[in-house]
């Protein structure tokens, strides 16, 4: 019997990847729901493709417009809580969550309560609610695959270790289109230098992460959630060549890394079929062809973001909420032009320094603090000269 897999977010680039890997192993595999936000065309196209029982579309503008334009058989639903009932009663093998932001917490944890496996790929659902989610993983006997290269190159890297060996996980970071900028140059950062990664291809929201290292932070805390390790086994470096996506030392000084070209279509097809390995085509990677492998340890004074992020973990993780809250809301409004790369960090750090709220191991809580951050981070930067 195939797999049946629903997609959070099909038409976003993680979206649009995994259904290329589907497309390979397509007798694996069978597409139970789709959902986006407005990019109907894309989703039509997948409809028809595919055939998914079920589509969701967000935006309810586009859900009529898709309606008046495209005739198809499925069923079609629209609203955010379209998608919020159908996790509650999610019935497939595999779910992919790939929403962006803190829009992927509640859906996901829905279907993890439904005994449903994750592959996921929205970071900031273990960033801003990781004792929830790890803890009704546990409780639900759900696997949890993250599709992240660098998480997932850990996971590789761990397959028939015993994890009280580990004496460090270390992530690697391209470095971003900033590396070798000076930082008193950032200042002068426009939208479109921030959105020319040197290795990735990506939405825009997690490409300004990567070039604010945000990315990276967000990642740390993620590893700390998913490998239940001290924050102190967790270490970045640099590696601009983004051959190598992570890598675990162990006690006896021993350190195994998992290799290959930039191309998320490898961590995703990994995390589909766990633990077996299917052929997949893309590109190989030829070690002649590489010249050299670096490493650098990262500015942090530079990458301000990165150390906001280890602040957090190391001190109070379950302030990631309003870390993760802060850093989307300012993300929105260097997107759209109205702050300055350089904001980014002081709009985070500010909010962090702000916001005091009482934690409770609950998603209304949760759900009650992003709000209250993103309202305040708004705030903050309509206030802002």
């Amino acid at each position: 019997m195939p797999k049946k897999i629903s997609i959070f977010g099909s038409t976003g680039s993680i979206g649009t990847q995994t259904l290329e890997v589907v497309n390979q192993y397509n007798d694996l595999f069978e597409i139970d729901t789709l959902t986006t936000n407005t990019q109907i065309d894309l989703l039509y196209d997948q409809i028809l493709k595919f055939n998914p029982k079920l589509v969701i579309i967000n935006d309810e503008n586009s859900y009529i417009e898709f309606q008046k334009n495209y005739n198809v058989s499925c069923k079609i639903q629209t609203g955010r809580q379209s998608l919020i009932d159908y996790s509650k009663n999610i019935t497939c093998d595999l779910l992919v969550s790939s929403l962006v932001g803190f829009a992927g917490v509640e859906p996901t944890l829905n279907a993890i309560n439904c005994g449903v496996d994750v592959a996921l790929a929205n970071k900031e659902t273990l960033v801003s609610a990781g004792s929830i989610i790890t803890k009704a993983a546990k409780d639900k006997n759900v696997n949890i695959y993250a599709i992240d290269s660098e998480h997932n190159a850990i996971l590789q890297c761990l397959i028939g270790e015993d994890s009280k060996y580990i004496e460090k996980l270390i992530l690697t970071a391209s470095g971003g289109p900033f590396r070798k900028v000076d930082i008193g140059d950032l200042q002068n950062v426009s939208l479109k230098d921030a959105l020319n990664h040197p290795n990735w291809s990506m939405g825009s929201k997690i490409t300004i992460d990567s070039a604010t290292m945000m990315n990276k932070g967000l990642e740390l805390i993620e590893a700390f959630w998913l490998f239940d390790i001290n924050p102190s086994q967790l270490d970045v470096v640099i590696h601009p060549q983004s051959i190598i996506h992570s890598m675990v030392q162990f006690r006896d000084g021993s350190v195994k890394a998992q290799l290959g070209l930039p191309d998320m279509r490898v961590p995703i097809s990994f995390a589909l079929t766990y633990p077996k390995r299917y052929n997949l085509d893309v590109p190989r990677l030829d070690l002649t062809q590489i010249s050299k492998l670096d490493f650098y340890k990262p500015d942090l004074k530079k990458f301000k973001c990165l150390q906001l992020a280890i602040e957090i973990l190391q001190n109070s993780p379950e302030k990631a909420v309003i870390l993760n809250a802060a850093n989307e809301i300012a993300v929105m409004n260097f997107l759209k032009e109205k702050i300055k790369f350089i904001d980014i960090p002081i709009v985070i750090e500010n909010l962090l320094d702000r916001i005091n709220l009482n934690y409770h191991q609950n998603l209304e809580n949760l759900i009650e603090i992003d709000n209250f951050t993103r309202i305040e981070t708004q705030k903050f930067i309509n206030n802002l000269k």
